[in-house]
């Protein structure tokens, strides 16, 4: 059995407003990091795949907007070409496309500029 991440307090932090590059838009902390990328152990469920841009760089934390699901819920994002994933935060848009959040996309370690196809599942130990 896997043991569960230990839970590590987050604090939205917003960028600075002069804030240029990833390094400055990016605020999660390194236990944040951590978190985030821990396996969830059980009960996930595939919602499948999706090519995804990268969202509002000044909003911080781990945050898949797709329109994989229809209420906010907690799921877990794995990119195939660096076999790295993200816990994130499913959250619903209209429309088509997906936004993946700065902190996510460089956790799982997706070219920034790129559209990178993404494995999306929902659920997980705590859901």
């Amino acid at each position: 059995m896997i043991p569960a991440a230990p839970e590590v307090e987050t604090v939205t932090i917003a960028p600075a407003a002069n804030a240029r590059t990833a390094e400055q838009f990016d605020t999660t902390s390194a236990a944040e990091r951590a978190k985030a990328a821990a396996p969830q152990p059980g009960g996930e469920r595939s919602l499948g795949s999706v090519v995804v841009s990268l969202g509002d760089p000044s909003k911080p934390g781990f945050w898949l907007e797709t329109t994989l699901v229809s209420a906010p819920t907690e799921g877990r994002v794995v990119f195939p070409a660096s076999g790295k994933s993200a816990r994130v935060d499913l959250l619903p848009i209209e429309g088509g496309g997906a936004r993946i959040s700065l902190a996510a996309m460089r956790l799982i370690e997706a070219p920034l500029t790129d559209l990178p196809t993404l494995e999306v599942y929902a659920g997980g130990a705590n859901s």
